[in-house]
């Protein structure tokens, strides 16, 4: 056996890196300090890109006492968090423009698809005053028929659609008309009617 295999030769002692960094690293520039500078700090506002170098120790004593915005107002700190989200970039409002103060009306340019938007309803007024009149709910035909079928039409609300439902079926009931088989008709249809309009959602 060989006193020194081959296999030894592929291996390498790692260098303390950090042995070679404090070589080359200038001094720590607290006051006094001999130690190598090794951590950058920031300098502070109005001075971005510039560090001071500390060693180790002296970098966490700095960070705990640093703060941008010393000497600043709170109006000054708040404008320049505003000003933050825009990456500190000017910006206008939205349709204004150097010439005018107020955006202008959008609506009243509108033509071909875009305008279908101006016609949009707006039964809660969610959009702000609505001046056009509501419109008329068309029934589709079922339920324009289950609606003829109770004797009502396409105005009536929910609380029409109940009442006059419950009027029906008390005189249309097999306990109540006799034995009618004329009425016992009417009866069904009544009841498929309010199925029907019920499944619509208009009771």
């Amino acid at each position: 056996m060989k006193p020194y295999p081959k296999y030894f030769d592929k291996i390498r002692v790692r260098q303390d890196r950090d042995a070679e960094v404090k070589s080359h690293a200038p001094l720590c520039q607290w006051d006094g300090c001999k130690e190598p500078g090794t951590h950058r700090a920031p300098v502070g506002r109005m001075k971005e890109g510039e560090y001071f170098r500390f060693c180790f120790d002296h970098v966490r004593e700095y960070n705990k006492g640093f703060n941008y915005f010393s000497g600043l107002a709170d109006s000054d700190i708040a404008r320049f968090q505003k000003e933050a989200l825009t990456g500190h970039r000017p910006t206008w409002k939205m349709g204004a423009s150097a010439g005018t103060r107020s955006a202008p009306d959008f609506a009243q340019h509108r033509s071909g698809r875009a305008g279908y938007y101006r016609n949009i309803g707006d039964p809660f007024n969610l959009f702000g005053e609505s001046h056009a009149a509501p419109r008329e709910r068309k029934a589709r035909p079922l339920e324009a028929k289950a609606l003829e079928t109770l004797g009502l039409d396409a105005r009536a609300t929910g609380k029409d659609i109940k009442a006059r439902y419950k009027e029906l079926v008390k005189r249309h009931h097999p306990d109540a008309n006799g034995g009618d088989r004329g009425s016992e008709d009417r009866f069904r249809d009544v009841l498929q009617a309010y199925r029907v309009l019920k499944q619509a959602g208009l009771c």
